[in-house]
């Protein structure tokens, strides 16, 4: 057995899996209650283009990076903190609940973008592995895929997340464009 099946196996054996482990996840999303004042986005189709718009894209990079890096420093304090308890609860949930914080403004906003490309209530339930299509989707969920997507937000002043999100939409059409200057037209 070569080193690198040895380490394969051991990794195996730390990851948890299997049947067992997808039907108790599926009971905890099943358990979770919808977000506070849960919405429905209000529908504005974009254009036939099966291309993932670069705003998701960054998104989803932005904001994995962040779940990551808040993860990472969970387990690092987890283990540097064992030999207190208060100091260990304290560090390594805040660093959970940040990740967590993430996690849920992305997926709202993922799940109103599908909302808004007018995608079947059937189907997003499915891909939140949800019973209600709405469950994630919030008011700053909403403020941000509208920064995102350059949408003009639904309230006058503009919200702090549609400010991240508009900043996140510049940034990686700024990358993509540099990417791509054979595509830029010619002036």
């Amino acid at each position: 057995m070569t080193q690198y099946s040895r380490k394969r196996l051991v990794r195996r054996s730390e990851e948890p899996g299997g049947p067992e482990q997808s039907e108790g996840l599926q009971q905890i999303r099943d358990a979770l209650p919808p977000a506070r004042q849960a919405r429905k986005a209000v529908p504005a189709p974009r254009s036939a283009d099966s291309a993932v718009p670069v705003e998701l894209l960054a998104a989803v990079t932005y904001h994995c990076r962040y779940i990551s890096k808040y993860l990472a420093r969970a387990q690092q304090l987890g283990s540097h903190h064992k030999t207190c308890m208060d100091e260990w609860q304290r560090l390594v949930l805040y660093a959970l609940t940040d990740a967590l914080a993430h996690n849920q403004l992305l997926v709202g906003a993922l799940a109103a973008y599908l909302q808004r490309q007018e995608v079947d209530d059937d189907l997003v339930c499915r891909y939140l592995q949800s019973p209600d299509p709405d469950r994630y989707v919030t008011r700053h969920a909403i403020d941000y895929l509208d920064g995102l997507m350059r949408s003009r937000p639904e309230t006058p002043d503009e919200p702090a997340w549609t400010h991240v999100g508009r900043s996140i939409a510049r940034n990686a059409h700024d990358d993509h464009d540099a990417a791509a200057p054979d595509e830029q037209p010619r002036g």
